[in-house]
């Protein structure tokens, strides 16, 4: 099935009959339940939480994780429901994914097999959620200078203490994955929010991914036991890997949200007439429908090649880097194209196209800034670090 014409290099062909079936579930899922209600919670602030049990239902959450009441699915799948996701707003994208691949995934790759029994059936279910507590007030690009710290109780056990920011799902999570210095190296701790000491405090007033939740996290004296640290990984590869998982699934979503605006321009564009004739039979506003759709092309190319690569594990963080920077970059450069040819409507919350702008602003920016990206890129080909 080919979606708008935004299928222009036949990418169907390169995808598994069982891809195609989870990218047509969850677009009709989106369409039908994401999309009419979203606008209102955007303006209200408040995130669909009705949505959640959906979500489990139709294996959404973990979805590339075997096993433990996951779905199990194959990258490319998962990237495609980010992909629908984002089409319908970057804060439905982003709980599914930090729920999957950043509070999930690190409890499956360095958990106890004790953790994994414990947490990730509910996770898969909904029933627990899940926030990630890496970015600090005063440490985001450089996480290695993170203040948060434990030590260990004379009894057994660790005191944390410390502050979390700009943390997606804070206030509505019953589990924090928090990332602390223990006797100087970074370690992942599994923290139920009910612990005596933690606190969320929602972050409002944003102007950016209003219908998500985002939290600072508060720990003072924050206490848990011998189980609540993971055993399996030390330093910042732990939160790090964390991240790759995360991005590359943001490098697939983005490419809903462009594909949206992209829609919109074009159908507007059809139908608005100025001087006697449809707005999209000028010459300029042609340049900008084509320049959205050789983008979104080459997003959806670089996409599922990279998750073709992360199936055979021979995806490197590098290529997450340059497909994250390339496709958020360009899904904000056509949403603003998009706004532009609706001029005046493309300010209004009757069209998608501001609310899809404005969160691709956060997009841009979590999860790695777009600088931080190209400087990542920039010691790989050149091998002198830029930022140290």
């Amino acid at each position: 099935m080919t979606f708008e014409g935004l299928d222009f290099y036949a990418l169907d062909d390169e995808l598994r009959e069982d891809e195609r079936l989870v990218r047509d579930n969850v677009r009709r899922f989106v369409e039908a339940e994401v999309m009419p209600i979203i606008s209102r919670h955007y303006q209200d602030g408040t995130f669909p939480m009705h949505l959640i049990p959906k979500f489990a239902e139709m294996g959404m959450l973990g979805a590339n994780i075997k096993g433990y009441g996951c779905a199990g699915l194959g990258e490319v799948a998962y990237g495609l429901i980010m992909q629908e996701l984002e089409r319908g707003d970057s804060g439905v994208r982003s709980f599914c994914s930090v729920q999957g691949s950043l509070c999930m995934h690190p409890i499956y790759a360095f958990g106890s097999e004790d953790q994994k029994q414990k947490w990730l059936p509910k996770m898969a279910k909904g029933e627990v959620i899940g926030c990630f507590g890496l970015t600090e007030p005063d440490f985001g690009s450089n996480p290695s200078g993170m203040i948060t710290k434990a030590e260990r109780l004379p009894g057994g056990g660790f005191r944390i203490n410390g502050r979390k920011r700009w943390i997606t799902n804070g206030n509505i999570a019953q589990l924090a994955i928090i990332w602390a210095k223990l006797d100087g190296v970074i370690r992942g701790f599994l923290v139920p929010t009910s612990t005596k000491g933690f606190t969320a405090q929602k972050i409002e007033d944003k102007f950016s991914l209003r219908a998500s939740v985002t939290s600072e996290l508060i720990l003072e004296d924050v206490e848990v036991g011998e189980d609540a640290i993971l055993p399996n990984v030390q330093g910042l590869k732990g939160p790090l890997s964390c991240l790759t998982q995360a991005r590359s699934g943001i490098a697939f979503g983005v490419i809903g949200a462009a594909m949206s605006c992209y829609e919109t321009a074009l159908d507007y564009a059809k139908n608005r007439v100025q001087f006697s004739r449809p707005i999209a039979g000028y010459q300029l506003v042609q340049q900008k429908l084509v320049h959205m759709v050789n983008e979104i092309t080459k997003a959806q190319l670089m996409a599922l090649r990279l998750m073709r690569l992360k199936e055979q594990k021979k995806m490197t963080p590098v290529q997450v880097s340059l497909a994250k920077r390339n496709n958020v970059f360009h899904a904000l450069e056509i949403a603003r194209m998009a706004r532009e040819i609706l001029g005046g409507n493309g300010i209004m919350f009757e069209y998608p196209i501001a609310r899809h702008m404005l969160n691709l602003e956060t997009v841009y920016t979590y999860e790695g800034t777009h600088d931080i990206h190209t400087l990542i890129i920039g010691q790989h080909i050149t091998g002198i670090a830029a930022f140290e």
